[in-house]
């Protein structure tokens, strides 16, 4: 947003992840995003739904397709670009197949970079991803 003008901001870039069903821990705790100005990083954990097909209705909910954290660069000028994508499951297939029942214990609590490297965190995962093309340095499981 821009507010130079606090009584009449306006909308300067915007992003949909997934459709309904689609759910981010950053909707209910701060804490969850990362947000870096200086690196233009902005890093959300997400639990993506997407609707196979043709859209029946508003009411009409997606199938779970990813979970785990969206990376993005963020700057006023360009927007959100997305990086990648993280995830603790290693294999996405194991959860896609898991269906309603998903994997609770790798959902992406938090996030951190230290240097170069970004840091993510489950209840069963320390995972260790470079910054730079977000492939993976280190897995740690509890």
């Amino acid at each position: 947003f821009d507010v130079s003008d606090v009584s009449n901001p306006k909308e300067l870039h915007k992003i949909v992840i997934g459709d309904r069903g689609t759910q981010s821990t950053a909707l209910d705790d701060h804490k969850a995003f990362l947000f870096d100005k200086k690196k233009n990083l902005l890093v959300l954990p997400i639990l993506l739904a997407e609707i196979k097909g043709e859209k029946t209705g508003d009411n009409q909910y997606g199938d779970y397709t990813f979970e785990g954290a969206y990376v993005y660069n963020l700057d006023i000028k360009n927007g959100f670009k997305l990086k990648g994508k993280v995830n603790h499951h290693g294999d996405l297939d194991i959860f896609k197949k898991s269906g309603y029942y998903i994997i609770r214990d790798t959902f992406i609590k938090r996030s951190l970079y230290i240097g170069d490297i970004l840091y993510t965190f489950s209840d069963s995962v320390l995972q260790l991803n470079k910054l730079s093309d977000l492939s993976v340095i280190k897995r740690i499981i509890f």
